[in-house]
């Protein structure tokens, strides 16, 4: 462990952004304020597409604060994947760190996903979600449930989340995708490198809270994930239906409340993967997707829980 502190990893940020201005400004403080001690980040490249609200200039503003951060505009919205390129074409380390603007990581993420490159067989990292939804309504409950799932998931295979860390080991990726993350990882395993969870690693998300938003989410994912089977035959851990349902059924709560909400939201993933099939099977496009909007503003629920620990 001495010897990792000595040698200290540099890495480039990337968020990717389109009208963030509801949260930007708070993931830009929580990354400057993060606690480093192997990690270095040297750079924090905001790609900002198509911003039509304040984004960019509340980007700017903290630009001022900090010279590390670097606002790069697209005119034109061209989906995530395009942006995640933009953010490539521009980063200077090999060590990149990826996410959207609408997360907060905790103090630590930063250090706790980059220090594993210290291991040269480790080409990506990712960490554990902790949504910031009232778990005492349907869909905070589903958004709790979902992101267990992928952490029990992940605590035996590997699946990317909301924020990632990788080694450049390509230049680009196909911008007709609506999981970035997952092809990410996909080229990476593809070049013989080890992928690691850090469960101890948090950041803060918001899952959707209508049901517009959660279908119109989950529908895309699912599309997503089939279409990287089909074309390049790497299936993520999270694909397999019966695999999730054996998880829930080993992790049942009896108690009538969460126990009915449990079988409710089951049955909308269900209902979810078979509109992302149909996409798929008529070849829907969801590189540029639909925003959900009630996912973007973490603010009052995460002060809510920090108060209440």
């Amino acid at each position: 462990m001495s010897e990792i502190k000595r040698n200290s990893i540099a890495c480039s940020m990337g968020i990717m952004a389109h009208n963030e201005a509801a949260n930007v400004g708070r993931l830009l403080k929580a990354l400057i304020e993060q606690r480093t001690e192997t990690a270095k980040l040297t750079e924090i490249i905001v790609v900002a597409s198509g911003c039509t609200d304040q984004t960019e200039s509340i980007v700017q503003s903290w630009a001022k604060r900090d010279t590390r951060i670097r606002l790069v505009a697209q005119a034109c919205r061209e989906g995530k994947a395009a942006a995640v390129n933009c953010f490539l074409a521009e980063a200077r380390e090999r060590i990149l760190v990826l996410c959207s603007a609408d997360l907060i990581p905790a103090p630590d993420t930063i250090e706790q996903v980059v220090i594993p490159f210290s291991r040269p067989e480790i080409g990506m990292t990712t960490c554990r979600q902790s949504p910031v939804n009232n778990p005492k309504i349907l869909m905070g409950f589903a958004a709790h449930l979902l992101w267990d799932l992928h952490h029990q998931i992940n605590l035996k295979d590997f699946k990317a989340g909301e924020l990632i860390a990788f080694r450049r080991v390509f230049e680009r990726i196909p911008c007709r995708t609506a999981v970035d993350d997952d092809i990410i990882e996909q080229t990476v395993r593809s070049e013989a490198y080890d992928v690691h969870y850090v469960a101890t690693a948090v950041v803060h998300n918001k899952g959707p809270e209508t049901l517009k938003d959660f279908l119109s989410q989950r529908r895309r994912i699912y599309a997503g994930h089939l279409a990287i089977r089909d074309a390049l035959g790497y299936t993520v851990a999270t694909i397999s239906g019966l695999r999730i349902l054996g998880i829930v059924l080993r992790r049942l709560d009896w108690r009538p409340s969460q126990f009915f909400r449990t079988w409710i939201v089951v049955l909308l993933e269900a209902y979810g993967r078979f509109l992302g099939w149909w996409d798929y099977k008529q070849r829907r496009d969801h590189s540029i997707w639909e925003i959900a909007e009630t996912t973007k503003d973490l603010a009052s629920e995460l002060s809510a829980q920090q108060q209440a620990s």
